[in-house]
């Protein structure tokens, strides 16, 4: 594959750096979390998820006459994992947990013919079209942080599907 990062890849790479940043700063006490920062982590977490669900994965999948990205299915299991632990109120432990499946699910998305780098080649005539788009998506409305075992069911239910879906 190509050895130079193309514009998908630099745009979600460097978003991922964006979002690393405002957690570490979010955590910056290893005792407690600041609030106002994890809710722009928060924030800004679920909305690249949502520029790769309703924009990038269907690019892909449309360039490939409707077939999905073998990747797609995993990534998206990830994605309701993250999306889960987003859920609870933010504490160190749970960023903890948060990093555990954000740091292996980043990788595999910038991997070396991982999900940018593939989109990159793959949809490299629409790239300065999709950064457009990308660039305009919305932000995403948060609902307030909420704590139940319901919730934590949810997770564990939630992680179990995204550990299946990479045959973990």
């Amino acid at each position: 594959m190509s050895t130079t990062p193309g514009p998908l890849y630099r745009f979600f790479s460097d978003d991922h750096r964006r979002l690393d940043d405002v957690l570490s700063r979010a955590c910056a006490d290893a005792s407690r979390v600041d609030s106002h920062l994890y809710e722009q982590f928060r924030g800004g977490l679920l909305r690249h998820i949502g520029m790769e669900e309703k924009v990038l994965l269907p690019a892909a999948r449309r360039a490939r006459a409707g077939v999905p990205l073998e990747i797609a299915r995993p990534l998206r299991l990830d994605h309701g994992a993250i999306a889960a632990l987003l859920v609870p109120t933010p504490t160190p432990d749970r960023v903890v947990r948060i990093r555990s499946i954000l740091a292996p699910h980043n990788r595999r998305e910038e991997e070396p013919g991982g999900l940018y780098e593939t989109c990159d080649l793959l949809l490299a005539d629409e790239a300065v079209d999709l950064i457009s788009r990308l660039e305009a998506f919305p932000s995403v409305p948060l609902a307030p942080c909420g704590d139940s075992p319901l919730v934590e069911r949810h997770i564990a239910e939630a992680l179990d599907l995204a550990r299946k879906g990479w045959g973990v």
